[in-house]
């Protein structure tokens, strides 16, 4: 037999749950669908020599800081580093090979005091979400959107080891790495300064800022990581301006940055450095279908409900019927007759 104070509180647990899941439903809808539209939605901005007349190789290009192409992106190159530890010796290493080959260009190194006077100054509306994020990597991610819709220029993650000019794509208004299994890289990001698309990033920032209980993964990827930026790339009314830089039919990952890979234009050192223990196991969804692992989100998501409504019901048979007052007089009153 189950206690009235158990029910109550698998009762209580129920709402919160619901509540929980519910009261982002438009988030959680939109983030959930990148799936299911990414490929829909970026057909016509992946990078081409068809279409944009780009060698994605950046074989046809020489190694260096001009181009022939009118520039639209500012030549400012940024980096992020945040919090009390200093930066690793192999991303100093990486650093400086960047500004190697981008010796003309205009270099920004934003750390806890330029970065917090910035967001004070720039985005005071936003200073309150920038400083609530729980994991430092979101406040990195939002800043990056920030800083780049404000001066425009490139991005880089400081993990990421040039091993040539970025010039070429300073011709596009917009340009980010394709990321897998779906979505773009933030690692990487080139933007004119007052970007829509930047824009948008920046600004729906306190919509998204939600905390996914015991998924601190999921909490940075659908807060503020790729899996955001995605997302709201879906959500643009026109891309034709932005771009994403993917590969060669033969080679469809060649910008990728998964790992320790070298590409065309980096390599990448891999450092994950914020990734949780929920990582792994979500990353195994990664591999699969990711249609199939949303059903099996959903499906688990349900089963739970209908297992705690289940114990509710459950307990509600079990209980003693209580009779009302007027039913005992009744049966007191058949006794005297």
């Amino acid at each position: 037999m189950v206690s009235l104070r158990m029910r109550l509180l698998c009762a209580v647990a129920t709402l919160v749950f619901l509540a929980g899941l519910f009261l982002p439903m438009r988030e959680l809808y939109l983030l959930l669908r990148l799936p299911f539209v990414w490929k829909a939605s970026a057909a016509e901005s992946v990078l081409s020599a068809q279409r944009d007349g780009f060698d994605v190789t950046f074989a046809a290009y020489a190694n260096d800081t001009t181009s022939a192409e009118p520039a639209l992106i500012p030549s400012r190159l940024h980096h992020v580093h945040l919090g009390p530890n200093p930066p690793r010796p192999e991303w100093l290493t990486a650093r400086a090979q960047c500004l190697e080959h981008h010796a003309e260009w205009e270099t920004f190194l934003w750390q806890d005091e330029n970065a917090t006077e910035f967001v004070k100054n720039h985005y005071p509306d936003l200073l309150a979400t920038w400083e609530s994020y729980p994991a430092l990597v979101q406040r990195v991610d939002a800043l990056r959107y920030m800083v780049l819709h404000t001066y425009g220029g490139a991005i880089l993650d400081m993990d990421l080891a040039c091993r040539r000019s970025l010039e070429p794509l300073r011709q596009f208004d917009f340009v980010a790495p394709a990321a897998h299994p779906v979505g773009i890289s933030i690692g990487m990001m080139l933007a004119t300064p007052n970007n829509s698309y930047v824009r948008d990033l920046v600004y729906s920032l306190p919509t998204f800022n939600r905390r996914w209980s015991l998924l601190p993964y999921i909490t940075i990827m659908f807060s503020t990581g790729c899996h955001y930026a995605s997302t709201i790339f879906t959500l643009q009314s026109n891309r034709t301006s932005l771009r994403v830089l993917a590969g060669t039919p033969e080679r469809p990952s060649l910008h990728m940055l998964n790992g320790f890979v070298n590409t065309p234009l980096f390599q990448h050192l891999g450092s994950s450095s914020w990734h949780g223990r929920d990582a792994q196991w979500i990353k195994f969804f990664s591999h699969c279908d990711q249609r199939v692992s949303f059903l099996v989100i959903v499906v688990f998501l349900l089963s739970f409900v209908g297992v705690i409504c289940f114990c509710i019901a459950r307990g509600r048979r079990a209980s003693p019927r209580r009779d009302a007052p007027w039913t005992e007089a009744l049966k007191s009153e058949s006794k005297m007759v």
